[in-house]
């Protein structure tokens, strides 16, 4: 459980959802199971993030129901000394009423007696659909309970309706809290990075045999010795030419001085993810190639930044950076202008997908890719189509969604090289990605991640310390 935060801050959030729900309304949600590594080891628990967001209560085997009038309801483990011994402390549903401001509790092994109850002579059902595994046959077991009473004068449920939809509008506009939560966790990511890069160069002055996997330890011991509970995602701390692997997981590979490292990696605090991609000479010092397609990228994050503002679509940031990557790569060569034509030709065909073949930002939050639609609410009708012109398939394009103060996303362009016909060698196997976490404001926005430096000077000097 969350200690640090006032229960009025969940409490809230629950009275909010409930006012959606309708005054017949009943929502389920649980939290997320435990799951076995092996035979005798579960997985380190985390918890579902709808679950703590509408609590902050992180035990396993955990269920909220939320009435319309307002009522909410917790399951929970019971008491059980004995299992306290070998799994750790439980609050229990005697002490949870008061320590987390729900009105009622019961241990969970009631839930299945309980629903039915809960279930009749309500309108709509609201749970998260296709997240929880078996949830919907669950919730369809307790209506056939209900169904069974009809003779009674039991009403049943007649609609089931999404929960997501509701909470995913909520989670989007982080509030106060919510922000300071991550410029905290950006703050702890950003010393991990430093301290990585400089360790690194470190190590290959002095002569020592570097692996990806040790600048991962470097990564995890900064973020534990800052408080973070566990990293938001899986570590990318990719030497060389295993940079041009946008998913690519910390290995054996070496790290090597005159080759880049590509490190993507964030720390997860009381619940909440950070996200910083940073690209730095393994000796520290930018060779002359490296550094030209370096300069591009990150001058196509500031063209992304400066587009990221309320009003602005989450799309612009996007458009932004491409049209700076596509330029710089006709300026270096790396398309050849007598074969791609001009930059709104690149731009329209696509053409310069080999090398960036991603999206520049994605919503983040107490997910690293947060929940939350892309598309303006409001505007969901206006369709219109539009050919691909690398793959032929027809898309339906919407408005984009528009960015509004307390929003928070990554700002992430790069550039990929791999070997192929026509790619100057000089800039073979050069895998560039820069990111940033971004809290739009009511001027423009707040990069919450910059404590670790991002032009090529600042990180040659940092990594000379």
């Amino acid at each position: 459980m969350n200690t640090t935060v006032p229960t009025s801050v969940y409490a809230q959030r629950r009275a909010r959802l409930a006012a959606q729900l309708g005054g017949n309304g009943i929502a389920i949600v649980p939290t997320a199971p435990e799951r076995p590594r092996n035979r005798d080891s579960d997985f380190l628990y985390r918890h579902d993030s709808y679950f703590y967001y509408l609590t902050g209560f992180t035990e396993p085997n955990a269920w909220l129901v939320i009435t319309g009038d307002g009522k909410s309801t917790l399951f929970c483990q019971p008491k059980d000394l004995e299992r306290e011994i070998w799994d750790g402390y439980r609050l229990g549903p005697e002490a949870a009423v008061g320590a987390l401001a729900v009105d009622g509790a019961f241990p969970v092994n009631e839930l299945d007696a309980q629903m039915p109850r809960l279930l009749e002579n309500r309108g709509t059902v609201w749970f998260p659909f296709a997240i929880h595994q078996g949830l919907e046959q669950r919730v369809a077991g307790w209506l056939n309970q209900v169904r069974a009473r009809v003779r009674y004068g039991a009403l049943c449920p007649e609609q089931q309706s999404d929960l997501c939809a509701l909470l995913d509008e909520m989670r989007l506009v982080k509030d106060a809290h919510e922000q300071d939560v991550m410029r905290r966790a950006a703050a702890i990511s950003a010393r991990a990075h430093v301290r990585t890069m400089q360790a690194c160069a470190r190590m290959l002055r002095e002569g020592r045999d570097v692996r990806e996997f040790h600048l991962d330890a470097e990564l995890m011991h900064e973020f534990r010795m800052g408080g973070s509970q566990y990293p938001a995602y899986s570590s990318i701390v990719a030497a060389g030419a295993n940079a041009c692997v946008l998913h690519y997981r910390a290995d054996v590979a070496p790290v090597r001085a005159g080759e880049l490292v590509l490190i993507d990696a964030g720390c997860e605090l009381d619940g909440y993810a950070s996200d910083i991609t940073r690209t730095f000479p393994a000796d520290g010092k930018f060779t002359g190639p490296q550094l030209a397609l370096y300069d591009i990228v990150l001058a196509s994050q500031e063209a992304a930044v400066a587009a990221t503002r309320p009003g602005a679509r989450f799309t612009d940031p996007h458009e932004a950076a491409v049209k700076v990557l596509a330029q710089g790569m006709l300026d270096v060569g790396l398309l050849d202008r007598a074969k791609v034509g001009s930059l709104e030709d690149v731009i329209e065909k696509r053409a310069y997908f080999p090398f960036y073949m991603h999206r520049t930002g994605h919503w983040l939050g107490m997910d690293v890719h947060d929940c939350g639609s892309y598309v303006e609410p409001g505007e969901v009708g206006q369709v219109s189509e539009r050919k691909d012109p690398l793959s032929g398939e027809i898309i339906k394009n919407r408005p984009s969604r528009v960015l509004r103060p307390g929003m928070v996303l990554t700002i992430e362009p790069g550039i990929y090289v791999r070997p192929g016909d026509g790619v100057p060698e000089a800039f073979h196997n050069i895998g560039i990605r820069i990111e940033d976490d971004a809290i739009v404001t009511a001027q423009g926005c707040e990069l919450i991640t910059r404590g670790v430096p991002v032009r090529a000077d600042e990180i040659e000097a940092v990594m000379r310390a």
